[in-house]
């Protein structure tokens, strides 16, 4: 028996359980302190009340012989699927439902999507990049490729001349920098995938922080798009299904692979074959689906009352999040995202590294972010903060922050005392003395 050696070249711990570690640490050592987690991305927020209402209806019909379910379709109810169309109609993007998977989140699908390629594949990431797409290829002992997402491109990086990728990571709103790529530039990306036969991994976990219209929500609003690019999307931040678990993936039909040196081997007919079908294939053999509750509960996210409660819920969070870049701005440091993103990206002060700073903040304010060097070299330098804390919360750290970052006033030094000085005697009067003329002497006379 062998085990796959691949794991070994893994890091031993994930940057989000380590973070969690320190923090631990220093809470046990500190149990008076008031710690304010801005680091990892969970909600903070319930659950809208229409997704509450339609978990206990859900769970009733469990509870009742005539409307019991068992195992449902692996690729998800046609309820669900039905809506999840109509909301991509609404962006003027077509697509069948057959082309839609119901997933228990965008991070297991991200991850499990790579079962279709054979580890040959050269995989492309931006760097810095969510850890997920980097630890589940080393897994699978591909090699990797890093795009430099820096400062001077606003952390979007483009394709460059004499890389040939046939894997392609793309994430926007970006995670961790906030940034959020435009529509050409991610017709950039799709014109390079067409000539060069590479798929897009397309992450639009957190479309739903857009406000700009005219920065794309998907991929597919690009021409072409549905040819090489598949779309992973959650209602983790969308809809505060973090612990709840729904997502779902596009997987076009358009979206076709070349397999001409194959086919003899394969016994097929045609030349190419379609990945929607494999990844069907796939998920009905590894995964047995989400819950019907769980569907039910996503489902009402896409009715018109859903939709209203999880604008506020995201307003919500937007407004922190310019609570955020309000005190960044208030204390000079630069600063990514924010905007069209729940994440706020930024410079490091006083030339400190990433863990450093994290360690100040923590040691001196109480206040827990994401170091960037977790996330890559390029991260190095940089801090995260999620916009996810309530609202309390995220006034208090940024006071705490603004107190930390504004330096107080250099005591003036007291003026020195002048010299006490005597007054000035007055002068005595003169007293008037009056010499005597001298005699002078007398001069000799002729006779």
């Amino acid at each position: 028996m062998r085990i796959n050696e691949n794991y070994l070249n893994v890091k031993e711990s994930y940057l989000f359980s380590e973070i969690a570690r320190k923090v631990n640490d220093y809470a046990e050592k500190n149990p008076d302190k008031k710690i304010i987690r801005m680091g990892i991305g969970d909600v903070t927020l319930p659950l809208a009340p229409v997704v509450v209402e339609a978990i206990h209806k859900a769970a009733d019909e469990m509870g009742v012989k005539e409307t019991f379910r068992g195992y449902g379709p692996e690729q998800g109810y046609d309820f669900l699927r039905e809506k999840i169309v109509a909301y991509y109609k609404e962006n003027t993007i077509r697509i069948d439902i057959n082309e839609v998977f119901i997933s228990d989140g965008a991070k297991s699908d991200v991850g499990n999507i790579t079962d279709l390629f054979d580890k040959d594949n050269l995989v492309l990431v931006p760097d810095p990049v969510y850890p997920v797409y980097v630890d589940t290829n080393i897994m699978n002992g591909r090699k990797i490729e890093y795009m430099q997402a820096k400062a001077s491109n606003g952390f979007c990086p483009l394709p460059e001349p004499g890389v040939k990728a046939d894997i392609i990571y793309l994430c926007s709103p970006n995670n961790p920098t906030g940034a959020v790529y435009s529509y050409d530039q991610l017709k950039a990306w799709v014109d390079y995938a067409l000539k060069n036969d590479a798929i897009i991994l397309f992450d639009a976990a957190y479309e739903a922080f857009i406000g700009d219209s005219k920065l794309p929500r998907s991929i597919y609003e690009v021409d072409g798009a549905k040819r090489c690019a598949i779309e992973f999307c959650s209602l983790s931040k969308t809809a505060g299904f973090t612990g709840t678990r729904c997502g779902y993936t596009i997987v076009p039909k358009d979206l076709k692979v070349q397999i001409t040196k194959l086919k003899k081997l394969l016994k097929v007919d045609s030349d190419v074959v379609e990945l929607n079908k494999l990844w069907l294939r796939r998920q009905t053999t590894k995964f047995n689906g989400v819950p019907y509750i769980v569907q039910r509960a996503a489902e009402a996210v896409f009715t018109p009352e859903g939709r209203a409660q999880i604008k506020e819920n995201i307003d919500y969070y937007k407004q922190n999040a310019q609570i955020i870049a309000d005190t960044m701005d208030e204390v000079g440091i630069k600063y990514f995202g924010g905007i069209n993103s729940p994440y706020i990206w930024l410079e490091c002060p006083g030339g400190m590294r990433s863990w450093e700073f994290f360690d100040y903040l923590l040691e001196s304010i109480n206040v827990v972010g994401t170091p960037g060097a977790g996330f890559g070299k390029n991260g190095e330098g940089y801090f995260r903060l999620t916009a996810f804390s309530d609202r309390e919360s995220t006034i208090e750290a940024m006071e705490r922050f603004k107190k930390l970052m504004t330096p107080a006033p250099e005591p003036q030094p007291e003026p020195e005392p002048e010299p006490k000085t005597e007054p000035a005697a007055e002068p005595a009067e003169a007293e008037l003395v009056i010499e005597e003329p001298e005699t002078a002497p007398e001069e000799e006379s002729e006779e």
